[in-house]
């Protein structure tokens, strides 16, 4: 055993399961202790909200003695005596404000879509704080940004440029100081509804002509950043621009197909480059990794046990688990040796998951 971590935050499971195969006893804090979290981990508590998410690490800390903590979305600030492997707080600060990340970008003279003025439409609306693009929407007129506002009371936001393309990110190791791309990823939005705009899924690697200069900006925003370890790099890009959206200060939801497209373990990669050491390059990902989450299309308690499909299905639910319409289920998964093949075998996949859903 490599030593013992405790990861915490608002979904953990991903990151727990990197950790547990590169050799770490793994404790986990974590809103769902979903089946599959039990398995890579040897202690977990469960919160309900973010606001007892610290209560929640204080008692899990009180039984175990921790040789590095690392957060996830929720956790990135959290005050902490365990030895933390990740971006300090101070350095994590301005990522976690999305005007202050706008500045910090304009500071990096990368290219990123300006600020809206007074009166400008279309725009895209961003809440200041929070993760996954779930609140965001393209406004078209006052109306639609009143409506917004009346949505959202009292969530302070920015108003964006539009701006045309595919969403894609970049992985990242970072030292502090210096960064190394790990792969690039096409970024799979919901696509309809109130979170149209939240991040349901990933493609690894994302081929485009615009691959190069993303890799290059994101290095050089990565070892801008101050950051430590693992980040991710949002892009928006079509075949001319790319232009830089934001900064994931901790490890992404695109975790799995990063590593599965690259055969490598993040979890390693993101402790070396704590201690400051980063590979010297990275190899071209072997296969095309997909993966896609899924929500509830309406209320619904789930029955049956998802266990058994646990080759490419994760974030398995408890059976008799009640989920809202809209609420996250499941994630799928699939690789192949083409993007096209990769696709193809997630849609069979979803089909087969599905059919547990009646």
């Amino acid at each position: 055993m490599k030593g013992r971590v405790l990861i915490a935050g608002f979904a953990t499971r991903h990151v727990a399961q990197s950790a547990h195969n590169a050799g770490y006893e793994v404790c986990a804090v974590d809103h769902f202790c979903d089946q599959d979290l039990s398995w890579c981990t040897a202690d977990r508590e469960k919160f309900d909200e973010l606001n007892d998410l610290p209560d929640a690490v204080d008692r899990i800390a009180q039984r175990h003695r921790f040789d590095y903590f690392v957060a996830t979305s929720g956790a990135e600030d959290l005050p902490t005596t365990i030895p933390l492997a990740g971006t300090p707080r101070e350095k994590i600060a301005p990522f976690l404000d999305k005007l202050d990340t706008q500045h910090f970008f304009e500071k990096c003279h990368v290219p990123v879509p300006r600020l809206a003025g007074p009166g400008e439409f279309p725009v895209m609306v961003k809440p200041r704080r929070g993760a996954g693009g779930w609140r965001n929407a393209v406004i078209h007129d006052a109306q639609g940004l009143a409506n917004w506002e009346a949505l959202y009371p009292d969530v302070p936001y920015i108003r964006q440029q539009c701006v045309p393309g595919i969403p894609a990110s970049v992985c990242c190791v970072t030292n502090g100081k210096e960064a190394r791309a790990v792969a690039t990823n096409e970024q799979i939005l919901r696509g309809s509804g109130e979170a149209a705009y939240g991040f349901s899924g990933s493609v690894t690697p994302f081929s485009h002509p615009q691959a190069g200069p993303m890799i290059a900006c994101a290095e050089k925003i990565a070892a801008a950043s101050g950051c430590r370890g693992t980040i991710g790099i949002d892009f928006m890009v079509d075949d001319q621009n790319t232009w830089v959206i934001e900064v994931n200060p901790r490890f992404q939801g695109t975790t799995e197909t990063v590593e599965r497209a690259c055969g490598c373990n993040l979890f390693d990669l993101h402790v070396n480059a704590c201690k400051g050491s980063l590979p010297a390059s990275m190899p071209a990902p072997a296969r095309v990794a997909a993966r896609s989450i899924l929500f509830a299309d309406r209320d619904l308690t789930l029955a049956a046990d998802l266990s058994p499909l646990k080759e490419f299905v994760s974030d398995i639910p408890w059976p008799g688990t009640f989920f809202e319409e809209g609420q996250a289920l499941v994630s799928v998964s699939a690789d192949g040796a083409t993007r096209d093949l990769a696709l193809a075998l997630l849609d069979k996949h979803i089909t087969t998951v599905r059919q547990y859903m009646r």
